[in-house]
């Protein structure tokens, strides 16, 4: 199981930018595809991206393609969300995790970390 630790969110205005990052404290971390999940109060958790674990390709939800960036390193086991133009449409606790090799908007896990608050004022 690989164990997350999200950090970077915050409170930013709408049309600025944010950086999220994900820390895995595992040795195999470099072995997974991860993406990043988000959930809003009194709505599902949604899929928001996903990275190949070689860094060599990516997918985003229709909602943020064009505005967000993932990344990985994976000498540092770390995964990255780089939040450009965000809208209060953004505004959720965002999680990273592990996805299916096979199905990258499917967890691999069913546990998940604390997730870091990003709000977007109007």
């Amino acid at each position: 199981q690989v164990q997350v630790v999200e950090s970077g969110g915050g409170l930013v205005q709408a049309g600025g930018s944010l950086t999220l990052s994900c820390v895995a404290s595992t040795r195999t971390f470099s072995k997974y595809p991860m993406g990043w999940f988000r959930q809003a109060p009194g709505k599902e958790r949604e899929f928001v991206a996903a990275i190949h674990w070689s860094g060599s390709s990516a997918s985003y939800a229709d909602s943020v393609k064009g505005r967000f960036t993932i990344s990985r390193d994976n000498a540092k086991n770390t995964v990255h969300l780089q939040m450009n133009g965000l809208k209060p449409g953004d505004t959720a606790k965002y999680y990273c995790t592990a996805v299916d090799s096979a199905s990258w908007f499917t967890p691999l896990f069913h546990s998940w970390g604390q997730g870091t608050q990003v709000t977007v004022s109007s």
